[in-house]
């Protein structure tokens, strides 16, 4: 049986392994990572790309597939067919747990090792829930889903709005989930699961989901969480970079001069959220007369015509491509992508974000720029925690230091 290993972050699954640039040895972990990236399938491949003996690479292969992490050509033949010499990532060789927490939802899923979905859970929670009435909850979901579920847990993905601390794996700066910053998460999981537990920004999983999904294609690109509030992951040479701190990408909290005077949820004045912010545009269309209770209520009366819904969406994209306008010309993306609640009505919000970015930007920062709806929709959130798990746990450290277990 897979046991997990803690290791720090690494690149997403499905990215781009770069050339070797020195003359060490490539490990197991390496030949996995080569494998799961697509660029190579058999033996003579990974000689070619690493320069290792022929003795070499058939005992690191055979380790991997004693340990379950590949699969033989051979073995698949009777299943559809796989050239003989082919080497294949066994993706069902354990299951890794995504937990995506925002201000009025919990989505909950156990995923395979390519991302893909075995078992889900989508919950609305009240605003202001608490972790210790929150987490409780949600160990109990993840225990239901996980039920049945033969291969082992490797590690849990977990989102929250805010900076959150990776190390201690705790929030330390959210202003919209009251409550959560200093507490320790993991052990409300103990009973559920003691696969490692590792946290992200929830714009940073965004970010990571799009990476699983479409790496080959875009290497620089900015993902936008449009939803209550506003984050941005930043994608720059197919990495997701997350600041010092942390904290990179708080989009939301910029100081913009339209906003000069107004309360943002965070206790500042002249945030661009309160401009446009999700919860700012539920408080404006309630003030024009329409009974909503969230974001989404908002989103589908846009879907359905309403004029004053269209209108709020489209003038939150001009407030948001004004600041998104600044990071356009600092970092030079291939694409813009958009998601979170908004995102479900991409062509109003988008068409606002045009508006201001193709206005403020620089031409050549905008002549190839692509506008994108989040690849995975709805479940971008779930994919994203899951690809942050999937990160830590098969990182060619994390693979290296599970099999020198195995082989004790």
């Amino acid at each position: 049986m897979l046991s997990p290993v803690t290791q720090t972050p690494t690149r997403a699954a499905g990215q781009r392994t770069e050339a070797r640039e020195s003359a060490a040895p490539a490990t197991a972990g390496e030949l996995l990572d080569l494998i799961r990236s697509g660029r190579a399938s058999t033996r003579s491949q990974l000689r070619a790309l690493t320069g290792l003996s022929r003795t070499a690479i058939t005992t690191r292969v055979s380790s991997l597939t004693s340990a379950g992490l590949l699969l033989l050509g051979e073995e698949l033949a009777s299943t559809g067919g796989r050239p003989p010499g082919a080497l294949v990532f066994n993706q069902h060789a354990g299951v890794v747990v995504a937990v995506a927490i925002g201000r009025s939802r919990s989505q909950l899923a156990v995923m395979d090792l390519d991302g893909e979905e075995i078992a889900s859970d989508s919950r609305d929670h009240e605003v202001g829930v608490g972790p210790n009435e929150l987490m409780p909850q949600i160990a109990d979901r993840l225990a239901t889903l996980l039920t049945g579920v033969e291969p082992p847990v490797l590690g849990v993905g977990l989102s929250l709005p805010g900076t959150l601390d990776s190390q201690r794996g705790l929030s330390i700066g959210s202003p919209v989930m009251s409550g959560w910053d200093g507490v320790e998460l993991a052990p409300y999981l103990d009973d559920v699961t003691r696969a490692p537990l590792f946290v992200g920004n929830d714009a940073d999983v965004l970010a990571r989901s799009e990476l699983l999904g479409r790496s080959a294609a875009l290497d620089d690109v900015l993902v936008v969480k449009a939803s209550t509030g506003l984050g941005l992951g930043i994608i720059a040479d197919g990495r997701v970079l997350s600041g010092h701190l942390g904290a990179a990408g708080e989009i939301g909290h910029t100081k913009v001069d339209a906003a000069a005077g107004l309360q943002c949820r965070c206790g500042a004045t002249g945030c661009l959220e309160t401009l446009a912010g999700g919860w700012a545009l539920v408080a404006r269309a309630r003030e024009a007369g329409h009974e909503v209770g969230h974001l989404r209520d908002l989103v589908a009366l846009a879907l359905q015509g309403d004029p004053t819904a269209r209108g709020l969406l489209r003038d939150s994209g001009r407030e948001l491509g004004e600041v998104l306008a600044i990071a356009i010309n600092l970092l030079n993306p291939a694409a813009i992508v958009i998601g979170g609640d908004m995102a479900s009505a991409f062509d109003f919000h988008v068409a606002g974000i045009r508006e201001s970015v193709y206005a403020l930007a620089a031409p050549l920062a905008t002549r190839d720029l692509q506008f994108l709806p989040a690849t995975h929709g709805d479940q971008a959130g779930l994919v994203g925690c899951a690809a942050l798990a999937l990160d830590h746990v098969l990182a060619p450290v994390a693979v290296d230091a599970r099999l020198a277990a195995l082989s004790v």
